[in-house]
């Protein structure tokens, strides 16, 4: 297949640098059958040509822009729609022809429709069986090639893209993984994999050390679960005696019932996904190993249990300690993700001294109340921060919307026999679950990412796949390039 981009052009025929594919267009246009339309597509197959060694293509795709200027995220889209129709196309090899725009640098046009090819062509089969239905089943692109003019600063921006859409399909693979199959063992074999192949320094704090090190909050959760939590440390230096630290702290839950306070049936299943924010972070740090960046040293924690009835399990009206001695009245045991990452955020604040903390989690459901699943909600006590964050989010395509934080909403938290409780009142549950987080950080600037609401079911677009999404990774990853 051969792709080609054009953009509408309101009344006129959609513009494009190509005559022949200009030609080939006019029909289709004349008919009001193909106006250019952002992500609307128009197949051709030519006539049999070349030679026997070298064949012309057996299908052309032409791929609307619309008439908007062409933005990062149209890119992305075009190139996830270019993705699909080579699924349904069964297309194996591909030559784009990237677009030429002045709105845009070269390098980003050829980064951004890397990441919308890379995503878009996303697929997780490990558990089908061969014996389906051939004619149904998907094909796997095999080879992309790009048609670009100028090569150096082209070969950079696909370097840039491939790493960051690599790193977003790591993440929804950990994702999809079933609860058997992606345990807090799992994360420490994956972040043992990342050290041998980036040289991280890493830690792996077990069950016992955290019980040494009273960890009340992620101990208390595990307490009902078979399998013992695993505290998951990666750390990657610069080498700069000055260069910042930055924090990411990802909810590494791999799979929440509920505990005590048990979630209904119906949706359970969906509840493989409470890891989707420790899988950000581990999946960023593959990023942080292949661009070793030079302005910021980076540590990654991942606190990584789940959450399960057991016969130990923690209970509602518990009262737990935390790494920072600070004691919490447990009222709803479902509302566990602040509890494992109140230690783990106590922990790395004391271990590491970080310049500020960024951390992940599918928190709560009261933020696809507020947000619905097209914004990821953030919340933070530093202004400057949470601008880098959001300037992130609509570079990657991955837009945030900032809730407020405050004393009134802390109040909210107040037990009468414990320094606060895990939940407060039904109004603002999103805030309040940032307040909880915020007794943990300091003074440290902060930002926590509630990305239960886009983590999966995340708004419809021809490069996101249904279930998990990899939301935040992409965010962390211009996060970290635009570090100053």
């Amino acid at each position: 297949m051969i792709v080609h981009f054009v953009r509408q052009n309101e009344k006129k025929e959609p513009t494009c640098a190509d005559d022949t594919i200009r030609n080939l267009i006019q029909p289709a246009f004349e008919a009001g059958d193909f106006l250019g339309k952002e992500g609307q597509t128009i197949l051709f197959y030519p006539e049999p040509s070349g030679t026997k060694t070298q064949k012309g293509p057996k299908r052309v795709l032409i791929v609307g822009l619309g008439k908007d200027k062409p933005s990062r995220e149209i890119l992305r889209k075009a190139g996830g729609t270019v993705a699909s129709t080579a699924a349904k196309t069964k297309t194996t090899t591909m030559l784009v022809v990237v677009p030429e725009t002045e709105e845009l640098k070269k390098s980003e046009m050829v980064e951004c429709m890397t990441e919308g090819l890379l995503l878009g062509t996303y697929q997780f089969r490990k558990y089908k069986t061969t014996n389906e239905d051939q004619n149904d089943t998907p094909s796997t692109l095999e080879k992309i090639e790009l048609s670009v003019a100028g090569t150096s600063s082209a070969r950079h921006g696909l370097k840039l893209g491939q790493v960051a859409a690599e790193a977003g399909c790591k993440a929804r693979d950990m994702a999809n993984e079933p609860g058997s199959a992606w345990t807090p063992t799992h994360f420490a074999k994956y972040s043992l994999e990342l050290s041998k192949q980036y040289g991280f320094r890493r830690k792996v704090l077990s069950l016992n050390n955290m019980k040494k090190m009273g960890m009340g909050g992620i101990i208390g959760v595990n307490q009902g679960s078979a399998e013992p939590p695993k505290m998951i440390i990666l750390e990657y230096k610069t080498g700069r005696k000055k260069a910042p630290t930055l924090l990411l702290v990802g909810k590494g839950l791999t799979f929440d019932s509920g505990g005590i306070s048990l979630k209904p049936g119906s949706g359970m299943q969906d509840m493989k996904y409470d890891m989707c924010g420790g899988a950000a972070v581990l999946a960023a740090m593959q990023m942080v190993g292949e661009e070793k960046p030079k302005r910021v040293n980076i540590v990654a924690i991942v606190p990584a249990t789940d959450n399960m009835p057991g016969p130990h399990a923690l209970k509602p009206g518990d009262i737990i300690t935390h790494y920072n001695g600070k004691t919490v009245e447990v009222i709803n045991t479902d509302a566990e993700g602040r509890l494992i990452l109140a230690d783990a955020l106590s922990y790395g604040v004391d271990t590491f001294k970080p310049d500020a903390i960024v951390d992940l989690a599918t928190l709560t459901g009261a933020v696809i109340i507020g947000l619905g699943h097209h914004r990821t909600g953030l919340l933070s006590n530093n202004d400057k921060l949470s601008e880098k964050i959001l300037a992130a989010g609509e570079r990657s395509g991955e837009p945030l919307w900032r809730l407020p934080l405050g004393p009134e909403y802390t109040k909210q938290l107040k037990s009468e026999i414990a320094d606060i409780k895990n939940v407060g009142s039904k109004g603002a549950g999103t805030i309040t679950a940032g307040a909880f987080l915020q007794e943990f950080v300091g003074e440290t600037p902060w930002a926590h990412l509630d990305i239960a609401g886009t983590a999966w079911k995340y708004t419809e677009k021809s490069y996101i796949p249904k279930g998990p999404s990899g939301v935040g990774v992409r965010t962390l990853i211009e996060l970290i390039r635009a570090w100053r």
